[in-house]
């Protein structure tokens, strides 16, 4: 798909969203709009497996009688159904009903049955708890086909949906609908929404470029970067997950056989399953991934729960992009948590270091975490300093990355990126000041891909470069106090040039020398010329 495709496909999404939306929340209606390019995907990509493993069989439109053409093939072969679905689940790893699928539901919309809604709530239940091996259990639960926004009686309501599935359904017919191409349109709506959200946003989007950038680090060799790519990341996880879009780009950057399994775990019950959506919807199988609903510093998932050390989950990479200086009430139990004990708790107004304790806990001795904080984590005292000195005199802190400001839809503050390692090969630190390298935008500021590699070569290859990037040693760090502020390390700005003031005063008297040879020669002029002279 060219950028022209991508962007043409993502503008004619989010115009019809604007248009149809009307009076209703932007948040709101995303659930829809997300919901329907979701289901035309899995509708699209089990059509298309059907026709491979029908062959002939499958039934030519012309001969349909008006019905879908697997809804046909249903009614002509009901003692060889269950076969065939035996055999979809082999292969694609989940079943849809004909009636159910996006050419059936776009039909009834496009005719204006009075059955759509009713349609829609049964194919949204069947896909919850039917369609896949693995039951995804409240999946569509954020979507009120019901709600008194889409109208107050129910002809209303069926009738907007009607009018809703039938401009997504022209909108995108002309496009190509594999996963890569509705993945990036899903993609390209989440971010638009997110930009309509504002503060709201950083619930469930860290910009693509952002989560390029972690992915492209965690994804490389861990004791020696400069190597290149790892071969296999067997399992990644992102604890405070979002809309799944950071764990979608590191398996990005390895490729589909490079990572083995994604976990991912969110706390807002609609972003969960946004992120469920995402990981079906961009081709990973529902055995590929496991996302959680629950709150990470609680540490409720049971599957991270196991306290004997032997037996605990361990992670080849870990990336996160918690939330800012969110506010906790650490209860006594806590502070004696597994993940805590060893470092202390962070304090109740800034939960930064929970996140990234939870996190580094489950990192395998190989691994590498890379996590986006606000930069008060680098200097701020109290607690916050004796988290961040036992990670520094352990050897955890690889790498500080200081971003610029205003890439965020939720915040505009600065933010870094800290890279950890239970096992690193050296013994300094590299600090990263890429704060002034963006392209600046009206709402926000990005960075381009160039900004982007110059991070990744820094990182990888530990380069040094004047106002750019630095390696810096423990004793110097030691004689900071731990104070990992970049600009103390790495400064910006140009130093100024010095003056040699014994040079400047030769050159001063020699322009005043100048000047009185030029008012001899002048007057001497203006003498013979019998005009008064110069003074």
């Amino acid at each position: 798909m060219t950028k022209e495709e991508y962007n043409n496909l993502g503008k004619t999404l989010w115009d019809i969203a604007d248009d149809l939306r009307g009076s209703m929340n932007a948040d709101d209606f995303r659930d829809y709009m997300l919901s329907f390019i979701f289901l035309r995907y899995l509708s699209d990509n089990y059509e298309l497996a059907a026709k491979k493993e029908l062959g002939k069989e499958y039934p030519k439109a012309s001969e349909t009688n008006n019905l879908h053409p697997l809804s046909f093939w249903y009614s002509k072969n009901k003692k060889d159904i269950t076969e065939f679905e035996k055999q979809m689940r082999r292969k694609i790893h989940y079943v849809i009903k004909p009636e159910f699928l996006w050419g059936s539901i776009a039909e009834l919309a496009r005719t204006h049955k009075t059955n759509l809604l009713s349609t829609l709530q049964e194919g949204f239940k069947y896909i919850e708890n039917e369609s896949f091996e693995s039951t995804f259990q409240g999946l569509f639960s954020e979507i009120n086909l019901n709600s008194e926004k889409l109208g107050k009686k129910h002809e209303e309501r069926n009738k907007k949906l009607c009018s809703i599935i039938s401009k997504i359904a022209e909108g995108i017919a002309s496009f190509s609908t594999s996963s890569d191409i509705l993945g990036d349109a899903y993609e390209y709506l989440i971010g638009e929404f997110a930009a309509g959200s504002g503060k709201k946003a950083g619930e469930f989007y860290t910009p693509q470029t952002i989560s390029t950038i972690l992915s492209k680090i965690v994804t490389l060799d861990s004791q020696n970067p400069a190597a290149g790519l790892k071969k296999k990341i067997n399992k990644v996880l992102d604890f405070a997950c979002g809309s799944g879009s950071l764990l979608l780009n590191v398996r990005k950057q390895l490729g589909v056989t490079g990572v083995g399994k994604i976990y991912g775990q969110e706390k807002n019950i609609t972003t969960y399953n946004l992120a469920r959506m995402n990981m079906l919807l961009h081709g990973v199988k529902d055995t590929e991934f496991e996302i959680h609903h629950g709150d990470s510093l609680l540490n409720d998932w049971d599957m991270l729960n196991e306290k004997n050390p032997a037996k605990k989950m361990k992670f080849d990479a870990v990336v996160a992009n918690p939330p800012f200086s969110y506010r906790w009430e650490p209860t006594d139990l806590l502070k004696t948590d597994f993940r805590f004990n060893n470092y202390g708790i962070a304090p109740k107004s800034a939960a930064d270091f929970a996140f990234l304790l939870h996190g580094f806990h489950f990192l395998a001795e190989e691994g590498t975490m890379a996590i986006i904080l606000p930069h008060g984590v680098l200097f701020r005292g109290g607690a916050e300093k004796e988290i961040r000195t036992k990670l520094l005199k352990d050897g955890n802190i690889d790498t500080v990355i200081g971003l610029p400001a205003n890439l965020f839809f939720s915040t505009g503050i600065p933010v870094c990126i800290l890279v950890l390692k239970k096992c690193k090969k050296s013994e300094d630190i590299l600090f990263i000041n890429a704060s002034e390298h963006f392209e600046k935008g009206k709402r926000q500021n990005t960075l381009l891909e160039k900004h982007i590699n110059k991070i990744i070569d820094t990182y990888q290859y530990r380069k040094e470069e004047e106002r750019y990037s630095k390696r810096i040693s423990m004793e110097e760090i030691e004689k900071n106090e731990y104070n990992l502020n970049i600009s103390r390390y790495v400064g910006t700005a140009e130093a100024e040039v010095e003056i040699d003031l014994q040079e400047v005063h030769k050159e001063l008297m020699a322009v005043e020398n100048k000047i009185n040879e030029a008012t001899k020669t002048h007057n001497k002029f203006l003498k013979e010329l019998g005009l008064p002279i110069l003074e």
